[in-house]
């Protein structure tokens, strides 16, 4: 029997996910627990292992697609098997369909209604083929033996229409132009704005172009907007890593009463550490130890002498949750969004094992291996924006933790010390706290104490 092969429900709020690659294509056998495909959903990639061994029967989501979770994206099963809805000539209704038929109680015999005979075309493809009224057998197919699928009906019904930027054709509409004598001189003919001005500067009713005013029926002359006055403007969808950051950062910026603390923090000391012991590190690890993991080893002593730093809050807001351990979180920036990884357990950790811990959640997340719960449970962030110079900044609180810190660059500064100037390498740290859970005087003291343990580096290998 045909099993089917669903988008995945990784985590409470995942509610949708995107295609990112099949890595089999429809016919290809496959191994039960083998990569099959591979998705993106709540800012992590994942890769999609088969249930079942048999052959790909049938690809219902192709990459790209964004799907709801628990929904049926392709079936596995023996070679030349039925598939559930399938029609006599084996097409299988696209999710999409299948979903619209369940809420609406309709038969799928009443979709595949208008028959062409000699034509390949999915039911989707011919049920919005029906409903647009157009003609099927003046489509091309993209899919296999000439087969006509949905997009291919959608790309027909955009084509055979006039290309016309939106701007020209509210013009052309105003004045009661026919663009279908209008030679566009835009992009594979389209039509601009200064096409159909052209041919109101031959009417004679047409007030002049440089004026770039239209008469609008009932109301007074407006002035229309200028097309591409200052370039290309690209569309990019949000993607589902794009939405789920959007979504979180509001809502913690816009539920949580926040306050800043800032500190300078003498780097001499710890740099000299790191300098010492870098070398030992990576002969017994074969990973270099960064200033990022003495500050977050100094992060955590801190945390565990004070903990509503180290805390969450309940969604009702009658409880907090202190946590006497510490899962530590370090934001990674990537090219498509950021993420937060979780080294869980940090705080029984010595900074070998540390350094181990970070470099390797670290790899996953830059090559979008992380899985959800590699990225839950976190009690306290980190977010390092050194590297790229920056001297100061304020990160958002990554809920539901209290608090995160922003680490900034190491720049040289001229201090005093013992009533004389000199130069020492600072850095400037931010702390971000909730003040619902975290007074200013207890955000004060933790920054005291972690300044304190990163000035006095060998108390943190104790």
């Amino acid at each position: 029997m045909a099993v089917e092969v669903i988008m995945p429900k990784a985590g409470s709020e995942m509610e949708e996910g995107e295609i990112v690659q099949w890595f089999k294509n429809e016919g290809d056998h496959v191994e039960a627990g083998e990569v099959l495909l591979e998705i993106v959903t709540d800012k992590v990639n994942m890769e999609v292992e088969a249930d079942a061994s048999g052959t790909l029967l049938k690809i219902l989501a192709q990459a790209g697609d964004v799907v709801p979770v628990v929904q049926t994206i392709a079936w596995i099963g023996e070679p030349g098997e039925a598939i559930p809805g399938a029609t006599s000539t084996g097409e299988v209704a696209p999710a999409e369909t299948v979903v619209e038929k369940k809420v609406d109680h309709t038969p799928v015999k009443e979709v595949e209604v208008i028959d062409y005979s000699g034509l390949r075309a999915t039911p989707a493809a011919r049920a919005y083929a029906r409903e647009k009224g157009i003609d099927l057998s003046k489509v091309k197919g993209t899919g296999a033996k000439g087969r006509i699928h949905k997009d291919d009906v959608l790309d027909y019904k955009l084509n055979s229409k006039v290309k016309i930027s939106p701007l020209a054709a509210r013009i052309a509409q105003i004045e009661g132009i026919n663009t279908e004598s209008i030679a566009g001189t835009g992009p594979n003919g389209k039509i601009m704005k200064a096409d159909v001005l052209a041919v109101l500067n031959g009417t004679p009713k047409a007030e002049p172009a440089k004026k770039e005013e239209i008469a609008q029926p009932g109301k007074k002359s407006v002035k229309a907007p200028n097309e591409n006055q200052w370039g290309i403007v690209e569309t990019v969808p949000m993607s589902p890593m794009r939405k789920v950051i959007s979504k979180r950062m509001s809502e913690s910026y816009f539920s949580a009463p926040t306050f800043v603390v800032n500190v300078e923090v003498d780097m001499t000391e710890l740099l000299a550490l790191r300098k010492k012991v870098v070398d030992a590190i990576i002969e017994e690890t074969g990973k270099k130890a960064t200033v990022t993991d003495f500050i977050s080893l100094a992060v955590i002593k801190s945390l565990m002498k004070h903990p509503y730093v180290n805390a969450s809050l309940s969604s009702d807001e009658k409880e907090m949750y202190l946590h006497h351990y510490v899962n530590l979180s370090i934001a990674v920036g990537m090219d498509s969004g950021l993420v937060v990884p979780v080294i869980k357990g940090a705080d029984k950790m010595s900074l070998k094992e540390l350094v181990i811990a970070s470099k390797e959640i670290t790899t996953k997340a830059l090559a979008g291996k992380l899985k959800p719960d590699e990225m839950a449970d976190s009690t306290f962030t980190i977010s390092n924006l050194g590297m790229y110079g920056v001297k100061s900044f304020v990160p958002i609180i990554n809920q539901p933790n209290t608090a995160i810190l922003g680490v900034s660059a190491t720049v040289q500064k001229p201090v005093v010390l013992n009533g004389e100037v000199t130069v020492r390498p600072i850095m400037t740290l931010t702390l971000t706290a909730d003040h619902r859970v975290v007074d200013g005087l207890e955000g004060a003291k933790f920054m005291k104490t972690l300044k304190e343990a990163i000035e006095n580096p060998l108390s943190l290998l104790i």
